[in-house]
């Protein structure tokens, strides 16, 4: 099965971004087809600083091949390395009513955080169905707030197959549940743009204090407290396994376990759980041309197939004479 996601190189990485994506996708590579990009032009939305975008670039693929991502069992790529997704972006703007982007979600709430209203900000939904529908993605994980997205994408995807036939793959969307919506330090959506991360590779004082600034209830400590509304426990379930977890529970519902002695537990985890990634991380960005290497191999695999859908998009539009 064809699977296919990406992550934006905007900002450092965040347990959200791991637990949410590319954990995932890190897994996928053993038994499926797997095509994982950075999305650099779907950051320039709110990243317009050009060194900037191409330092995160950087560092976004070292990331992904630091925390496992094999280039020799997946095609991984810059998305900006394969011109052909913009030419496809503008043929799928011809099939998208403007009602469909108008009732995005994303959209709106972005707009209405202070995010300066655009047409790449507005037209997001058709270029990520061009990052989906080019290489007939089957299977798509994403979380819950992207899950919008993928509808669009798919009516896209019916509407043009309704007139060129079976040009495209319809995609369906994987949401898992468990950790589709990876909480912040506020309980809210983990995410950069609400300033409540977990960052993954910073130093240990950096860590620790990011750790502690978790919300949590003002309950005392030898009272009962209730795991699942926890901040703290709903992040640090994440690392646990079944047993774990209710070994866990069972320390919260008993009383006397305070919340600064589990985020302290939480802080040591989260530091020796990334420690071997960070080092090896680091072990990449010494050889930022070895990373140009590997991401150029990765967009001659990537454009070999995304051009045989374009070849097929071509005919079908009459822009192949």
């Amino acid at each position: 099965m064809r699977i296919l996601s990406g992550i934006q190189p905007s900002g450092s990485l965040h347990l959200g971004n791991y637990f949410g994506m590319m954990k995932k996708m890190i897994d996928y590579q053993e038994n499926e087809d797997l095509f994982c990009f950075i999305a650099n032009y779907h950051a320039m939305t709110s990243l317009l600083d050009g060194k900037s975008l191409a330092r995160g670039t950087i560092e976004a693929a070292a990331n992904f091949l630091a925390l496992g991502l094999d280039p020799e069992k997946s095609t991984f790529w810059v998305q900006s390395d394969l011109p052909e997704v913009q030419e496809l972006t503008w043929f799928l703007s011809n099939f998208t009513p403007m009602g469909l982007l108008e009732r995005c979600h994303s959209y709106k709430d972005k707009v209405a955080r202070g995010i300066a209203a655009n047409h790449g900000l507005f037209a997001y939904p058709v270029l990520m169905t061009a990052d989906i529908l080019m290489f007939q993605s089957e299977k798509v994980p994403v979380g819950k707030d992207q899950k919008q997205h993928l509808e669009v994408a798919r009516d896209i995807a019916i509407k043009v197959n309704n007139t060129h036939g079976g040009l495209f793959t319809v995609p369906e969307p994987e949401i898992d549940e468990e950790v589709a919506t990876v909480p912040g330090l506020d309980g809210q959506k983990m995410s950069k743009s609400y300033g409540n991360t977990i960052d993954l590779f910073l130093e240990e004082k950096a860590l620790r204090k990011q750790v502690m600034r978790i919300v949590t209830d003002p309950t005392p400590v030898e009272d009962p407290k209730d795991p699942d509304k926890c901040n703290v426990f709903q992040i640090y379930r994440l690392f646990l396994d079944k047993e774990r977890e209710n070994a866990m529970r069972q320390r919260y519902l008993a009383g006397g376990l305070g919340y600064g002695e589990v985020k302290q537990e939480l802080f040591e985890t989260v530091r020796d759980f990334f420690a071997p990634y960070a080092e090896r991380r680091r072990e990449l960005l010494a050889d930022p041309d070895g990373i140009r290497a590997i991401l150029a191999r990765g967009a001659e695999k990537a454009r070999y197939t995304a051009n045989k859908t374009m070849r097929k998009v071509r005919k079908k539009a009459g822009l192949a004479y």
